[in-house]
């Protein structure tokens, strides 16, 4: 059965320079068990192919349930010199939520 990301977590995301940041935490310690199989580095530059021009690093962070991903060479050079709508990379959390996944 696959499941949307989005009910089973909630996401944060930002910018680091030319690097996209986004969180995903979840609601319940079962459920980091999941995101923590199913949601790789390597998926979620799958995911943001068009995009994420360069590598995809993920952070696991149990002690809040959740996971960061930072991915490099995404936003056209960062905030003050991109011509990218979202320059600061704030959708991209709610972008990676409609991500589905086995449950």
């Amino acid at each position: 059965m696959k499941i949307k990301l989005k009910e089973i977590c909630h996401g944060r995301s930002g910018d680091k320079g030319d690097a996209a940041n986004i969180g995903l935490i979840a609601y319940k310690k079962e459920d980091y068990e999941l995101i923590k199989k199913e949601v790789t580095a390597e998926k979620v530059k799958l995911f943001f192919s068009e995009i994420c021009l360069g590598d995809v690093t993920r952070y696991e962070m149990p002690n809040i349930n959740a996971l960061n991903f930072i991915l490099n060479n995404t936003l056209g050079g960062g905030g003050t010199v991109s011509l990218k709508l979202d320059a600061q990379g704030k959708t991209l959390a709610s972008a990676l939520l409609k991500m589905e996944i086995e449950k």
